[in-house]
């Protein structure tokens, strides 16, 4: 066997290793979104959506929250552009996850990065954060990121059909409180990385403008608590550098 070839072989099972890393990282956040996919299949028809218009949401569209907000929407008898004009915006919070996985992916290619923006949700996100903060060897990196994507993905679109199906065997179902398990998954996702002050005060701080602009239309509230709580976190992320940089110049 040539060198070429162990290297190839290495490179092949590191690949593998790791797209299998990435999909085991993301099996918690599953747990949490199947109630929320099934939930969603369940709402489809009597929102007035076939149940081929909601498979195909789910294949297409790929975003939990802006898939439920459009279906409300579409109950209500809202426009298209109205639609399309308000998931765009509850969906704005990914440019944020953009933001923070740029520098980590910017050496690959652009059909890479097509397709982790694809799949960039906030149970993925949560997933390789650790993979791409806690690691300094990113050369296979986005085979985890594609292994959490993958099994997300799966996961949605599944349950997505199971609830179309179950929604016509129990159309009281969306009342069982199933939903609780997101909010639950969200609260595991973020709790682990609240590992200093910054970080608790933009969470206090976005959680609490979340409640207090919970009336805005559109879901505006979500952007506003988001943006104020990142300006809380950097403001004081900011601080402490300058109070260690003035502390190691006076020492």
């Amino acid at each position: 066997m040539t060198v070429q070839s162990c290297v190839k072989g290495e490179a092949k099972a590191s690949r593998w290793a790791e797209f299998l890393a990435g999909a085991k990282a993301t099996l918690p956040l599953i747990v949490g979104a199947i109630p929320f996919g099934i939930i969603f299949g369940t709402l489809a028809e009597p929102s007035g959506l076939s149940a081929l218009g909601a498979l195909a949401m789910s294949l297409i569209v790929f975003a939990g929250s802006s898939q439920f907000i459009a279906l409300g929407l579409m109950a209500a008898g809202a426009a298209v552009p109205v639609i399309i004009a308000t998931t765009f915006v509850v969906n704005l919070r990914h440019l944020l996850y953009a933001a923070n996985l740029v520098p980590k992916v910017r050496h690959l290619p652009q059909r890479w990065r097509m397709l982790m923006a694809f799949g960039l949700t906030d149970e993925t996100f949560a997933a390789v954060s650790s993979r791409y903060l806690g690691n300094s060897d990113l050369s296979h990196a986005h085979w985890f990121y594609l292994g959490s994507m993958i099994a997300m993905y799966s996961n949605w679109v599944l349950c997505t059909a199971l609830g179309v199906g179950l929604g016509e065997l129990f159309p009281d179902m969306t009342q069982w409180g199933l939903d609780f398990a997101m909010s639950v998954t969200f609260i595991g996702m973020v709790v682990p990385y609240l590992r200093n002050t910054p970080m608790w005060a933009a969470v206090i701080v976005s959680g609490t403008m979340a409640m207090a602009t919970v009336g805005l239309p559109h879901k505006l509230g979500l952007i506003v608590a988001a943006l104020c709580g990142i300006a809380t976190g950097l403001s004081l992320h900011m601080l402490k550098q300058r109070k260690t940089a003035t502390l190691e110049v006076t020492l």
